[in-house]
């Protein structure tokens, strides 16, 4: 048997490669192409066949994906770590301050020959595709909310009354107008007609002459500066939202079209949708991989932390806020959503409240409770309805 740790960056790998007894066999580095995975093959099967091979790497990111995949495709098990277990078992075993690649890697093949985790789990398309899909989305909505931000702080300047004429500046009407007329200047020097005609294209003839007629009678007397500059900012600022809102539709279309294909129970739960739905699945990948519902929580770092010294043992922990951070956010927008939308949470959300419980801790608790319903759907891939009986509120 030999052991194989490989510390991951970005352009290249260091790797280390032990036999029986931590016998150091060989260690070099390999760049991040096919040429360098395949000469790690080589220096594998000098010592031993892939069945007889143990490989680890540290959970970092996307750097190793492409190097994992293709391992898995050659009949090598893969074990990943948690980068913060080897940051302390590292520190637990040496007093020195040294730190390089190589001796990253020297450790994880040594970890692993002590440790033998179990390898993880084959990760099917449709999960990696989700994950990819979701974290896109994600990062996009991010994107959009804070053009959104920047576009109302301009606004708040150029035409700061604008908002009193629409229940909602970022509606198809309001963007059609200000991409025509960034200003007040600008809108109060338009034609009645004009922008009537905008305003009903863009609101499917629900808006028209009487519209057009408050925006300009506002515009006339708004206290807001004119600027060229500022103007341009806006139309940045407009484009932006406009690209990232169509974006985001795709990523929706995409991800729905998948969780058609996978018909999860996990949507049957009411106030999980497909999307949040989704990126719970994409994070969590296969439950089976996790012994109980504790194991869940601890990777999505909902887990509470707790310190007894002597004769101190605390009544409760904080949450530790390790693990997944992605799957710990959709859990607990999951709970906020399932207060609403779940008689059963909306039960004992009002129970906990009643108890004078803040807000956020009780999300937090709904949001454990969610990891074992979840972990019992998810396993026995039974629909919500089954386990938990609507109640009516």
């Amino acid at each position: 048997m030999i052991y194989v740790g490989i510390d991951i960056a970005s352009e290249k790998h260091d790797c280390c490669i032990l036999g029986e007894h931590n016998k150091k066999l060989e260690s070099f580095s390999f760049s991040n192409t096919r040429d360098g995975f395949i000469s790690l093959l080589a220096a594998c099967k000098k010592y031993a066949e892939p069945e007889q091979t143990k490989i680890g790497l540290e959970s970092t990111g996307i750097y190793g994906d492409n190097l994992r995949d293709f391992l898995r495709r050659n009949g090598y098990e893969i074990r990943t770590f948690n980068p913060l277990l080897i940051k302390k078992s590292m520190q637990a075993t040496t007093l020195r301050k040294t730190k390089t690649d190589k001796s990253d890697a020297s450790f994880l093949a040594s970890y692993l020959a002590r440790e033998l985790p179990d390898p993880d789990p084959q990760i099917s398309y449709h999960i990696s595709e989700l994950k990819s899909l979701t974290r896109a989305r994600f990062s996009v909505v991010g994107a959009c909310s804070k053009a959104k931000t920047q576009l109302k702080a301009l606004l708040v300047q150029v035409f700061p009354e604008f908002h009193t004429a629409f229940s909602d500046v970022f509606g198809v009407a309001a963007i059609a107008i200000l991409r025509k007329y960034p200003t007040a200047k600008k809108l109060s020097a338009a034609k009645k007609t004009a922008v009537a005609k905008i305003l009903s294209e863009a609101s499917r003839h629900r808006l028209g002459e009487e519209k057009a007629a408050m925006l300009i009678d506002l515009a006339k007397n708004s206290v807001g500066c004119h600027s060229e500059t500022k103007a341009l900012e806006m139309q940045y600022y407009l484009d932006q939202i406009e690209l990232n809102t169509a974006y985001i539709r795709r990523y929706e279309a995409a991800i729905r079209e998948i969780m058609n294909e996978i018909d999860s129970p996990i949507t049957t739960i009411p106030g999980i949708g497909l999307v949040l739905g989704a990126m719970i699945l994409a994070e969590l990948g296969d439950v089976t991989r996790f012994a109980t519902p504790e194991k869940v929580l601890a990777f999505a770092g909902l887990d509470p932390s707790i310190y007894q010294s002597g004769k101190y043992t605390p009544a409760s922990g904080t949450m530790v806020k390790r693990g997944s951070p992605q799957l710990r956010w959709a859990l607990l927008m999951a709970a906020r959503s399932t207060i609403v939308h779940n008689p059963n949470i909306a039960i004992y959300y009002q129970k906990k409240l009643s108890e004078g419980k803040h807000y956020n801790v009780i999300c937090s608790h709904i949001a454990k409770k969610l990891v074992r319903i979840l972990y019992s759907l998810l396993k026995k891939n039974t629909p919500y309805s089954l386990f938990y009986p609507q109640i009516s509120a």
